[in-house]
């Protein structure tokens, strides 16, 4: 699978296609800055100055992609950095630029009209434009340093973007999630060390070469795993998830949610393609813990009695669905893996375009009612059906419906489940698409009682409603043209 990643590209030092990656890298940092020095009241600047960062990827992309994939060694003095690009990393390099798109164009009339005069307001440009390049890096790096820095800044971003509304519940949820990420890098570092260590080398190319089994390996997969499924939110290391998204800002939720836990898995699946792949019985166990996921977060979701809880835990559960991949693609059958490499990282880009626009239709529905519980949504269909609507759409592919990505997404693991005659992981899709059903239709139970009483509804800005509804709609219209990010995830001629 390890051609699969783009990491057999050949690499050149030549810096004459480096550019586009570099610019790519550090415009979302810039646009950040001076966001924060000019702050935006509307959300036309801000959709229009994103423009620029997916413009430089439609050049990377028509390089990538006449070249069948690209590689770059950036030499730092006696550092080597590793960088590569192909269908994958341009893949999620878009749905990054999208996702964060939508999430900052919604900001401004957000931060105008709900958050008004905070101090924190100079802080969430600079920061998201951190999160973003700090992503980039990580679909493109090819070592274990690079990876870990943009792990790292990532990390840092995210805690910072959590505590910007200083309540209390922020800061005491923010600090936790700080503890945490600190004792997940701590144990991804640990790992790193123990690698160069025993083989001197940083490079996933080279490691995937050299890496003998035994217990060094062993012991610092273990803790590279540790470290990034914390990171990640993946059950039993999910506690910590719905109490910081309970008190975050809308647009965080929405990033954090559909990007930041997607990049701590990525790099944990990359790093068990690459280090142990054939290790079928410890892949089978996270894939264990996938399905286990998949049913208790949409026990948890169900369960819950606050909005925002309902689809945080969801999210959980839906990670659950990525775990699976583990056990499908490490130990199986060429045509399983396959099959499953298809299904993951289509499940992939599904979940962060629904999970993102059901965050800003909650936060609408939210801002609008002034109500947080899900039974404070009494009476919302008359008033808010344009949100119910977006947050509606997004569900249809949480839930796996047809035509949405998400259904596209689930059938194929389906398909690779029972190719592989993992039949408890068909039990777990069954079950984690009727409590998705389930958590889903009690939030419009509520919505549509008719004999509630009046709320004081406040006018939900168009373009909170617009960028929400567009990126619920982008999770269903994905499924349809399914066959195009399928075909980015192939290798070059189509082999299996």
């Amino acid at each position: 699978m390890i051609e699969r990643l783009g990491l057999l590209i050949p690499a050149s030092s030549e810096s004459g296609d480096l550019g586009a990656v570099l610019s790519l890298l550090a415009a979302p940092l810039v646009m950040g800055v001076l966001a924060s020095l000019w702050r935006p009241q509307h959300s036309w600047p801000v959709a229009l100055l994103s423009l620029l960062p997916i413009a430089t990827l439609a050049l990377l992309a028509h390089q990538v992609l006449a070249a069948d994939g690209q590689a770059w060694l950036i030499e730092l003095g006696a550092l080597t950095l590793h960088w590569r690009a192909n269908g994958l990393t341009l893949l999620l390099l878009l749905l990054t630029q999208v996702v964060s798109l939508a999430s900052a164009a919604y900001a401004p009339a957000y931060l105008r009209t709900e958050i008004g005069s905070h101090g924190g307001q100079v802080w969430l440009w600079p920061l998201q434009g951190l999160l973003l390049s700090s992503l980039s890096l990580i679909w493109l790096a090819g070592d274990l340093l690079s990876l870990y820095v943009g792990l790292e800044l990532m990390g840092l971003a995210a805690v910072g973007l959590m505590l910007l509304p200083g309540r209390v519940d922020a800061l005491a949820a923010g600090m936790r999630y700080l503890l945490l990420a600190l004792v997940g890098s701590l144990a991804f570092l640990l790992g790193v060390s123990l690698l160069l260590g025993a083989w001197a080398r940083l490079d996933l190319a080279g490691l995937a070469q050299v890496a003998e089994p035994g217990i060094v390996l062993w012991v610092s997969v273990a803790l590279l795993s540790a470290g990034l499924l914390l990171k990640a939110a993946a059950f039993p290391l999910h506690a910590w998830l719905a109490p910081v998204h309970g008190s975050a800002w809308t647009p965080v939720s929405a990033l954090h949610a559909a990007l930041v836990v997607k990049g701590s898995f990525f790099i944990a699946l990359q790093l068990w393609l690459v280090l142990v792949p054939d290790a079928q019985v410890a892949a089978w166990l996270v894939g264990a813990m996938g399905g286990t996921a998949v049913v208790w977060g949409g026990l948890l979701a169900w369960r819950s009695a606050k909005l925002k809880e309902v689809v945080a835990w969801s999210t959980v559960s839906q990670i659950g669905y990525l775990l699976l991949g583990f056990s499908l693609l490490i130990g199986t059958s060429p045509s399983v893996t396959a099959v499953a490499w298809e299904a993951t990282w289509l499940q992939l880009a599904a979940h962060s375009l629904a999970k993102a626009g059901m965050f800003l239709a909650t936060g609408n529905l939210i801002f609008s009612t002034g109500e947080s519980h899900v039974k404070g949504l009494a009476g919302a269909s008359r008033r808010m059906p344009l949100s119910l609507l977006s947050f509606g759409i997004a569900a249809i592919s949480l839930i796996g419906l047809p035509p949405s990505a998400g259904f596209t997404a689930k059938w194929l693991l389906l398909h690779a489940s029972l190719e592989a005659g993992y039949w408890l992981w068909m039990v777990a899709l069954a079950l984690g698409t009727l409590l998705s059903g389930a958590y889903i239709f009690r939030v419009f139970r509520y919505s549509f009682v008719e004999d509630a009483e009046p709320l004081d509804y406040r006018r939900v800005p168009w373009s909170m409603e617009l960028f929400a509804l567009l990126l619920a709609l982008s999770s269903l219209l994905l499924g349809l043209v399914a066959e195009w990010p399928l075909s980015l995830l192939r290798p070059a001629g189509g082999g299996p």
